[in-house]
Order: structure tokens, then sequence, then C-alpha cells
């Protein structure tokens, strides 16, 4: 699916009373999602352990 086409789908997914802010933050995440899956698709993720152990540094203080 075409990034235009997906936009469009999101877009008609929403609400009839969805404002502007809604739909530019439903895109926005949209965009965001895709983007981490195509980071993880290149190799350019972060390993779930390394991310469990930040967790708990962060938690920890």
């Amino acid at each position: 699916m075409s990034t235009k086409e997906l936009a469009l789908k999101t877009i008609r997914e929403l609400p009839e009373n969805v404002d502007w802010e809604g739909i530019k933050e439903r895109i926005f995440f949209i965009s965001g999602v895709e983007k981490g899956l195509g980071e993880l698709d290149e190799g350019r993720g972060v390993p779930l352990e390394k991310v469990m152990n930040e967790m708990k540094e962060w938690t920890s203080k």
C-alpha cells in the first residue's frame, strides 16, 4: 500500500466528528509506526534485552 493510500485509509477510519488536530495526531502516529517497522526491516532495531535493561535503569531512579 502506498503512503497516500495508507493516509486516506487512516482518515476514512476516523470518526466523522474528528477535528484537524485528531487527524494530524493519527497521521503522525501511523507515520511513526511505519518508520519503526521500516527500520526493523532494515535491521536497525534495538534488541529487546537492551530496552528492558534501560527501562530498569529509568524506573529505578
